[in-house]
């Protein structure tokens, strides 16, 4: 019998985890939901980073090295920038540029962004669903010691995710609003998954916009988190730092009992099975996906085991 899974994402973690259950589930069986409170305006071209890595992980376009922008890229447009005195410090690929104009050409003449991230995908032979977690636009900000508010980008790569954070907030959630086609993938779910995303700055803004939690606490189907913690380290990013800046202990038990009544299911790897964990089905096994056979095992797992307890 066909199952539909949602799973919700963000960031290179998210991206291997959809990459694994694209090569085992049909595309009417698959919606990826995706961060945007990473979205930002960068030379006047709405960028959406977490999208674009979703996007070229599933067309095959994605560099192999970084695990975000397309592999090969080169970088004429910014080495130009740098002739009129620019020092540009958001790595912005000459084909990445493209997709950019085009998302900002399509949303200026009224296009949503549900809809062009549709259309752009469906090009690249995409034909999966993917989906932002909102058409509204929303803005991650990290309120760190060093410098005040910053935007998110600033922090993460400006920065390189180094200043000391003392809090986050999401400008624009209020105004924010699941879409149709999110929602009606969420109420014909029959799994739904979190990502091996940071909690935090990937996860916690779908889950705020507002009526998305209520709407996946509500399903009465197993809620699947996979940790992105493995023994107490982040296995790619700022999440462990960013866990001790806010005072939580680096742990995935940690992990689970941020996401609260939102899961009903938790994957560890292996090295953390022995954890106390405040979720109702837990398992481990190894969830490092460093290839393309990783990444496939350890949706296959997950779904296996998910339909066990079901």
């Amino acid at each position: 019998m066909a199952i539909n899974v949602v799973v919700l994402v963000g960031g290179v973690g998210g991206a291997k985890l959809a990459f694994g259950l694209a090569q085992i589930l049909p595309p009417e069986n698959l919606t990826i939901i995706v961060n945007t409170g990473d979205d930002f305006w960068h030379y006047g071209l709405r960028v959406c980073p977490d999208l674009d890595t979703i996007m070229y992980t599933l067309s095959g376009l994605v560099s192999k090295t970084n695990g975000w922008g397309i592999e090969g890229d080169t970088h004429a447009v910014l080495d130009a920038a740098r002739r009129y005195g620019e020092e540009p410090w958001f790595q912005l690929g000459d084909q990445d540029i493209a997709t950019h104009l085009l998302r900002t050409n399509a949303m200026a003449a009224g296009e949503t962004l549900t809809e062009v991230t549709r259309r752009l995908n469906t090009a690249l032979g995409v034909q999966h669903c993917v989906l932002p977690m909102t058409d509204v636009p929303v803005a991650t900000i990290v309120d760190t010691v060093e410098h005040g508010e910053l935007a998110f980008q600033t922090y993460f790569v400006r920065y390189r995710w180094q200043p000391v954070v003392k809090s986050l907030r999401f400008a624009g959630i209020e105004n924010a609003a699941i879409t149709p086609a999110a929602h009606t993938a969420l109420q014909n779910a029959d799994i739904i998954v979190i990502g091996p995303s940071n909690p935090w700055l990937s996860i916690a803004p779908i889950l705020a916009v507002p009526g998305m939690r209520d709407l996946i606490v509500s399903r009465d189907v197993p809620r699947v988190a996979i940790s992105p913690i493995i023994g107490g380290k982040a296995v790619k990013g700022p999440a462990a730092k960013l866990m001790v800046e806010l005072g939580y202990e680096q742990s995935a038990q940690i992990v689970a009992e941020y996401y609260g009544d939102v899961i009903n299911g938790f994957i560890v790897d292996t090295i953390d099975k022995t954890l106390p964990l405040p979720v109702q089905h837990t398992t481990s096994f190894e969830i490092v996906m460093n290839s393309e056979s990783d990444r496939i095992a350890v949706a296959e797992n997950m779904l296996q085991w998910v339909q066990s307890w079901v």
